[in-house]
């Protein structure tokens, strides 16, 4: 291989601009540098003004065109360019995209942008393209330039440095928790849902009145979201003071709705609001699909008769139908209910990204106010010590008027001259200079005396209040207390659009409900091999099975029924009736249905009854009695209930319904003991059942002591031995026992237990 370099760097012979690098410190560089601007400036908001760095952009950029609440409107064109071209050299799509939605108030809560022409709708429409729409700022946006122009935030240049852009706005409005916002990091996303105004400010008061104040108190003024499109919250108080508390969380939001009837007993359900960013035209195509794939049976048709309001009107399928289950239904399956993420994860300071608390948030807002407030006032102040400087300086010029003009006539340096003379500082010699004739008058100077004794009163004013923090937070309660009158909940834009409440309690099992109940028998081949018929058939002789395959289990059933198969490996498998195959064909292997391993096999199926016991037992003779309800699985690897390990399997499952247990051994001896002296687990190995030296455990029976017990001969004729006949097998659970009764069936089964 040859020893010269590929790339030549600078210590090569030839030179060069090529620097070799350790690879995994570029990369772990360049990508924690990639993730810094991710964070601070595209997906997190600054928790000040709830702005992320585009949307601060488009508004100071609509700021610059003058674009005002009473402006006339401008192409959306314009303000993407002007943003783009100064601010923000990103594509203008995006830039777009964020304008459109600050315009759209079933996205936003309180419209930081006055559109005008087609910015989309609920139904997830698109905007019309930037050339067509014409937008303008609202008055919200407005509250939060408010004062931007007197030194009240830092500035930083732009991106190529010929403009200067603001790194925050003064925020007389609480954006962040108003508006919401959502975004996703490099490691990290932020989700944060829109509230009340009037809310915002009752709480804010109350942490100014009281510094110390605790979540709980805060969520009593502001209970919760305020999402645009209204809808409930139907969480608990606790678990919303929970989110709040630790900044993370989620919010149950249901669509509204009410029963309207239509005569003749019927009625009809109708949808007035959704859950917030739900598109409404998806909405109803997805139930449309559920009801086309018959799983809402109880639901016979929805309709769209909305306008300018909300109006979703869902036809039931009979006026028997209970309005509040088809309801349940839809809630579990569409997006009629949705959970949003609570994740308040946002910059401190423009700069540190971490999750706050309500209580944070709001203390961190009101600090900025504060900032804002001092230097707002420091930078009032100094325009007024520059003009009282000015007007002192007028105030020495009129009672010696004759002489000024005589200076500034005949001197060849008349301000130097003016400022010798009367010791004026340069400021005030060129004021008087820059005098007009027709302002000598002696109105003009009653003028200024009124206005140099007001602007002295607002300087001891403005001193005072930089002094006191007591007055800092009366001013800024006067603030709040005028935010909160402007977005009254009275006002049209400030009332409460979201509502709370308690989700109904339900007895009747949904699962159940969704399925048309209709008889079914269910046909398990000794291969595992699985389907249905419908109806509950008796003579099962023409059903057909695969070549080598025969019968196992025929279960009667219902399709809202559950199947439990129980396993060698001690697992208990769950399949719905409704989800089996039909009954063409042989149907399917259950192993595809279920995660079994290719060593173990099914010993039996059941139909499940929740009210019922079992007793388990594995080959080598431990067994225990467990709650059917507690054996059901969830997910396709089933539950493990016996516990079994090398060459011991699982051998069989029987219902418990009686007071006495019959065990027969491989050994062809029978046991029959107390069921008392069985214990009740969940999981487990077990205990003892019999004892064998030559064989392990072959079946097992629970029977009534009063009734005998039973078993069924190859020809399926039923026999039964009466207590007074079954004295010698009786004994203590443990012990060995004795050969089976005469006639006992040479298969050493007592026949199907189900």
């Amino acid at each position: 291989m040859s020893e010269k370099p590929i790339l030549p760097g600078p210590g090569s012979p030839n030179g060069g601009p090529i620097e070799a690098v350790n690879l995994r410190e570029a990369l772990e560089e360049r990508y924690l540098a990639y993730a810094l601007s991710t964070i601070m400036g595209r997906a997190l908001p600054d928790v000040r003004d709830g702005l992320k760095p585009v949307h601060r952009r488009i508004l100071f950029a609509m700021r610059g065109l003058n674009l005002n609440p009473q402006a006339t409107y401008r192409k959306c064109a314009k303000i993407v360019g002007e943003t783009m071209g100064n601010l923000h050299p990103h594509g203008d799509q995006a830039i777009y995209d964020a304008l459109a939605r600050l315009a759209q108030d079933f996205a936003v809560r309180y419209p930081l942008v006055d559109g005008q022409g087609n910015f989309g709708n609920i139904d997830g429409d698109n905007p019309a393209a930037a050339r067509y729409t014409e937008a303008r700022l609202t008055q919200t946006a407005m509250a939060l330039l408010d004062g931007i122009d007197e030194d009240t935030v830092d500035f930083r240049p732009n991106y190529d440095d010929t403009s200067s852009e603001p790194s925050v706005l003064p925020a007389a409005f609480p954006n962040l928790l108003a508006n919401g916002s959502a975004g996703i990091a490099v490691g990290m996303a932020t989700n944060i849902p829109p509230h009340n105004v009037d809310e915002i400010c009752a709480a804010a008061l109350h942490l100014i009145k009281y510094p110390n104040a605790t979540v709980e108190k805060l969520v009593d003024l502001m209970p919760g979201p305020d999402f645009p499109t209204g809808g409930v919250v139907v969480d608990s108080r606790e678990q919303i003071i929970e989110a709040y508390k630790t900044g993370r969380g989620s919010f149950r939001v249901r669509a509204k709705w009410h029963k309207e009837d239509t005569g003749r007993g019927g009625y009809q359900i109708v949808i007035t609001e959704i859950p917030y960013q739900v598109q409404k035209n998806k909405l109803e195509t997805a139930i449309a699909d559920l009801i086309l794939q018959r799983k809402l049976p109880l639901l016979e048709n929805v309709q769209d008769e909305s306008a300018e309001e909300i109006r979703l009107v869902l036809v039931p399928k009979s006026r028997t139908v209970d309005p509040v289950i088809l309801m349940e239904q839809l809630f579990r399956l569409t997006d009629l209910e949705v959970k949003f993420g609570l994740n308040m994860n946002v910059l401190s300071g423009g700069q540190i990204p971490n999750v706050l608390s309500l209580r944070e948030v709001l203390q961190q807002w009101l600090e900025h106010r504060i900032e804002v407030l001092v230097r707002r006032s420091n930078h009032r102040l100094g325009k007024i010590e520059h003009r009282l400087e000015v007007l002192d300086g007028y105030l020495i010029a009129y009672p010696n008027i004759d002489e000024v003009i005589r200076i500034v006539r005949f001197e060849d340096q008349p301000k130097a001259k003016l400022m010798e003379v009367f010791s004026l500082s340069e400021v005030q010699a060129e004021a008087i200079l820059n005098l007009r004739l027709r302002s000598l008058s002696r109105l003009e100077e009653m003028e200024i005396k009124t206005e140099h004794k007001k602007l002295s009163a607002e300087r001891r004013d403005l001193k005072a209040l930089l002094k006191s923090d007591e007055l800092q937070w009366q001013r800024i309660s006067e603030e709040i207390k005028a935010t909160r009158e402007q977005y009254s909940k009275k006002t049209e834009l400030g009332r409460r659009r979201s509502s709370f409440s308690d989700a109904p309690e339900i007895d009747v099992d949904l699962d159940a409900v969704l399925i048309e109940k209709e008889p079914v028998t269910v046909i398990l081949s000794e291969k595992g091999w699985i389907r249905t018929l419908k109806g509950h058939q008796d003579d099962l002789s023409k059903v057909d099975f695969k070549q080598g395959d025969k019968l196992k289990r025929a279960l009667k059933a219902s399709t809202t029924d559950k199947i439990l198969l129980f396993a060698t490996n001690g697992k208990f498998y769950t399949l719905e009736a409704s989800a089996l195959p039909g009954g063409r064909g042989h149907g399917e292997p259950v192993r595809l249905m279920v995660d079994i391993e290719q060593n173990h096999d099914f010993v039996e199926a059941f139909v499940h009854q929740p009210d019922r016991k079992l007793l388990v037992a594995s080959s080598n003779g431990y067994g225990f009695v467990v709650p059917e309800a507690d054996v059901i699985a969830s997910t396709r690897k089933g539950k493990q209930v016996l516990n079994v390990s090398g060459d011991d399997e699982a051998r069989l499952v029987v219902p418990v319904e009686g007071d006495h247990v019959a065990v027969v051994g491989e050994n062809r001896k029978m046991l029959i003991f107390r069921l008392a002296e069985l214990n009740e687990m969940t999981r487990g190995k077990g205990i003892i059942l019999f004892r064998s030296k030559d064989g392990g455990l072959s079946d097992a029976r629970v029977f009534a002591k009063a009734e005998g017990l039973t078993w069924l001969d190859p020809a399926g004729r039923t026999f039964t031995l009466a207590w007074s006949d079954l004295r010698d097998w009786v004994g203590l659970r443990a012990q060995a026992g004795r050969l089976v009764p005469r006639g006992f069936p040479k298969s050493n089964r007592f026949g199907p237990a189900f």
